[in-house]
């Protein structure tokens, strides 16, 4: 358990690995504010006097707004931000659209810079600090020609670039920003693809399980002398041909 009751945010909360980083805080007695386009529909969980849930895109301002002011109206402030939210569209290069770079940027960086801006802002306000945790991807520093993303990763990359960006400018407040890049994960986006092909993109020949996404997220929520880190979990496929 922690020593003490945090509150945290979590975003793309509704399932897949969100729901699985919000399982885990739940275990280790934060309360949660989690959100999702639809989170309170879903069905995935119940609000409770340790969790509150918020519908809306987090890739408008508003939903952030509202996303950060349910945080500290319902628990008085908040401790850690986990910017899960994302998509990823994998197609040939030529293949991209200029709707497909908008949705990707909406989600991915208006998603990540807004909330992130109201919680740092909160956090200077308590004056004790805080973690922000973004989801990467492996395939930003190790591209795969079996698994073509490039557009995705103009954003993901912009993601790891915040993170030591913001690591850096906030250090003197005891803001820490880090990120974990997965590699393939076993959720609901990758159903219908042979578990064969996923197994093979990494050296050991596994996925990952949202478990070990999650794992991660806390560790590094949770690690006081870590900041402006990428943490790779992708089996080793980030060390390079195998």
């Amino acid at each position: 358990m922690a020593q003490q009751q945090k509150t945290i945010i979590v975003t793309g909360a509704s399932q897949g690995i969100g729901a699985g980083i919000v399982e885990a805080f739940l275990a280790r007695g934060y309360n949660v504010v989690a959100t999702s386009r639809s989170i309170s529909k879903s069905g995935t969980f119940q609000p409770s006097g340790q969790l509150a849930l918020v519908d809306g895109d987090i890739g408008d301002a508003a939903t952030a707004a509202r996303v950060t002011a349910a945080a500290v109206e319902r628990f008085g402030g908040i401790d850690g931000l986990v910017n899960n939210a994302g998509i990823f569209i994998a197609k040939p290069f030529l293949d991209y659209t200029a709707e497909d770079f908008a949705a990707l940027s909406h989600t991915n960086l208006e998603g990540y810079l807004y909330i992130s801006q109201l919680v740092v802002k909160q956090m200077l306000a308590q004056e004790c600090g805080g973690s922000i945790v973004g989801i990467s991807s492996t395939l930003v520093g190790s591209p795969n020609r079996a698994l073509t993303a490039a557009v995705p990763m103009i954003t993901k990359g912009g993601i790891e670039a915040l993170t030591r960006s913001l690591a850096s400018e906030f250090a003197p407040q005891g803001i820490r920003v880090n990120a974990v890049a997965p590699g393939i994960v076993d959720t609901p986006l990758t159903n219908g693809i042979p578990s064969d092909f996923l197994k093979s993109l990494a050296p050991n020949n596994s996925t990952a399980s949202v478990e070990d996404i999650a794992n991660a997220v806390v560790y590094l929520t949770e690690a006081k002398q870590v900041s402006g880190e990428v943490l790779r979990v992708d089996g080793g496929a980030h060390n390079g041909k195998w």
